[in-house]
C-alpha cells in the first residue's frame, strides 16, 4: 500500500523543548532529534520563536479563518421571482436567465439555484430514496418443498 505519511502537529511543550535545546546547544539537527520533529518544523517555528521568545511557542491558529461565501439575498430574491413566474423552468434555465440578464456573466450556478429553491421549499422532494433505474420489487414467488 502507499499511503501518505501522517505527521500529527506538534505540541506547545515539543516546541518548547525544541527552543530550549537548540538554545542551550545551537545544534539544530540534535534539538530536532530530542524533540521528534523535522528540521522544516524548526525552521518554520524560528521566526515566531525570534520575534516574541517561548510565548509565541503557546498557541497558533491550526488553520485559516473560514470565511462563508453566502449568495447576496437580492440574486436570492430574483432565483425564486423567477420560479414563481416560470414553473417549469429548472435550475439550469434560472441560471441562465441570471446570467443572460446580467449580460451573460454568470451569478450563480445551477447548484445555487437548486440549493436556493430547495430552502424555500419550491424544489420537489423525490418521492423514495430508491436506487437510479431500481425497478419496484415484487414478493418472491412461494418455495416448493425441498426434495430428498
Amino acid at each position: 500500500m502507499n499511503q501518505p505519511i501522517h505527521f500529527p502537529l506538534t505540541t506547545a511543550p515539543q516546541r518548547r523543548l525544541l527552543f530550549e535545546t537548540w538554545e542551550a546547544t545551537g545544534d539544530v539537527a540534535l534539538a530536532c532529534r530530542t524533540a521528534h520533529v523535522g528540521r522544516r518544523t524548526f525552521y518554520a517555528w524560528k521566526p515566531r520563536f525570534i520575534a516574541g521568545s517561548y510565548a509565541a511557542l503557546e498557541h497558533f491558529a491550526r488553520r485559516a479563518p473560514k470565511t462563508t461565501r453566502r449568495t447576496p439575498a437580492a440574486v436570492e430574491q430574483q432565483v425564486i421571482e423567477l420560479r414563481r413566474q416560470h414553473p417549469a423552468w429548472g435550475k439550469q434555465r434560472i441560471a441562465d436567465e441570471l446570467a443572460k440578464a446580467n449580460g451573460w456573466i454568470p451569478r450563480v450556478s445551477p447548484a445555487t439555484v437548486k440549493r436556493i429553491l430547495r430552502d424555500a421549499s419550491l424544489w420537489p422532494t423525490p418521492a423514495t430514496a430508491a436506487k437510479k433505474g431500481a425497478s419496484p420489487r415484487s414478493p418472491a414467488p412461494p418455495r416448493s418443498p425441498a426434495r430428498r
